[in-house]
Order: structure tokens, then C-alpha cells, then sequence
């Protein structure tokens, strides 16, 4: 959905100093996408945030060198941000590391209307797969968001498919993804060139290869993924 809401560009002006953006919003119904339960709550509006590309990565990195011993530290620094921003427009921040989870990827796919690519994740028609949600903002109240439809699957005009046959151990089919043999492979000492460089399957989508993240980015994430 598009957000329309006139507070949502204060947000977004909000946001903007730490690199993230909306990623659309949601009115909760009970037909589709119903209104989750939190902390005694029901809410009726959502509002997502997250990045494209490496544009996080800037500010997240200035704020890790005063912070050297942060656990999970990008989600730390999602929450301090995001939380922030939340309290000064009345609303609630919640995480994809929350549980019980929430539906985040359903929020993104009617948000966005974003589809599913073969490796599980969410892909963008301009960005590829080169994008992450933060978080979201929660509100007790309807805002003003119109529908801006589902978009363009990119992955129905691939027809190599080159991200399933790139990683060097075959985790990933259109079967699903295979995530103890993925880690099984980084641990062995000969995952060393998905560790440094990224993720050989993701980097193999032509889609919004120009949108890549940093080499630094890509290492913190795998090693991140490998420790997990």
C-alpha cells in the first residue's frame, strides 16, 4: 500500500538522517491481514521501515564504533532508532527479532506488494534482493493509505534462474532452502569465500545487482548468519 498519511512525512524526515525508509503501510482488517495482539493491544494501523541497498550502512557503522560490545548490534541499533522515532508520533515500534514472531513478511508482501523469490526471500523489481525491513511502526489508529496493487514479479522473466545453481553446495532447490547444509558448509573453513564476499546464490540474481551491499556489509551479515 502506499502511504498517503500527511504525518508519514514527518516520519519519513525522521528517518531519513539514519538512512531508512517507509516500506509502505497497512490498515489492519480482519479479512486479510488482521490486527495483531501486543502487549494487551490491538492496533489498526502499520507503518514499515527498513532500507535499500547499503544506505544504513554509514550511519550503523559510526554508531558500532561508540558502541564496541554491543550484542546483535544492528538489531540494537534498529531498536534505539526505531523506538526513538515511534515515541515521537505516538506509536509502537516492534522488530522481526520479536517474539513470537510477527507476520512480517505478510505485512511486506501487502505493503509492497512484494512476491517471494526461489530462495525464500522477498524480492524487490528494482532492488533485487538487495533490501531488509527493520522494523515497523504500529498504530491505535486508521491512517490514510491507499492501495498501490502488486508489483511486477521479477523472477517470472528469469528463466536460468542462476540463484539456484550458484551455491557451491546446492542449499538451495525449488524444493527450499537447505540451512544446515548452508552452515554446515561455512563452518568447514571451505565456506570462506560466501563468508568474505557474500552469499554466492544472492549475489547470482541479476535483478538490482547495481543496489549490492558494501563488501563490508555482506561480511558482518555472513558472519553474523554463521555465528547464529
Amino acid at each position: 500500500m502506499t502511504v498517503t498519511h500527511p504525518i508519514l512525512d514527518q516520519i519519513a524526515a525522521a528517518l531519513e538522517p539514519y538512512g531508512l525508509v517507509q516500506r509502505g503501510g497497512i490498515v489492519f482488517d480482519e479479512v486479510n491481514v488482521p490486527s495483531p495482539l501486543i502487549r494487551g493491544s490491538h492496533f489498526r494501523s502499520v507503518v514499515l521501515v527498513g532500507h535499500f541497498g547499503s544506505s544504513i550502512w554509514p550511519h550503523f557503522v559510526r554508531w558500532r564504533e561508540d558502541h564496541p560490545g554491543a550484542q546483535d548490534p544492528l538489531d540494537t541499533w534498529s531498536r534505539e532508532v526505531l523506538t526513538a522515532v515511534a515515541a515521537r508520533f505516538g506509536a509502537t515500534a516492534v522488530f522481526p527479532s520479536d517474539q513470537p514472531y510477527l507476520p512480517f513478511q505478510q505485512w511486506a508482501m501487502c505493503a509492497e506488494g512484494l512476491n517471494t523469490s526461489p530462495l525464500g526471500i522477498l524480492i524487490h523489481p528494482q532492488y533485487g534482493l538487495w533490501h531488509a525491513f527493520r522494523g515497523a511502526l504500529l498504530f491505535d489508529h486508521v491512517l490514510d493509505l491507499s492501495s498501490g496493487g502488486p508489483q511486477r514479479h521479477p523472477c517470472d522473466d528469469c528463466r536460468d534462474r542462476p540463484c539456484l545453481s550458484a551455491c557451491p553446495v546446492n542449499a538451495f532447490s525449488i524444493d527450499g532452502y537447505d540451512v544446515v547444509r548452508c552452515r554446515g558448509h561455512l563452518a568447514s573453513g571451505e565456506g570462506d569465500t560466501c563468508i568474505t564476499g557474500g552469499c554466492l546464490a544472492r549475489r547470482a540474481c541479476p535483478v538490482g545487482h547495481e543496489h549490492a551491499y558494501s563488501a563490508q556489509q555482506m561480511r558482518f551479515h555472513m558472519h553474523a548468519f554463521a555465528k547464529a
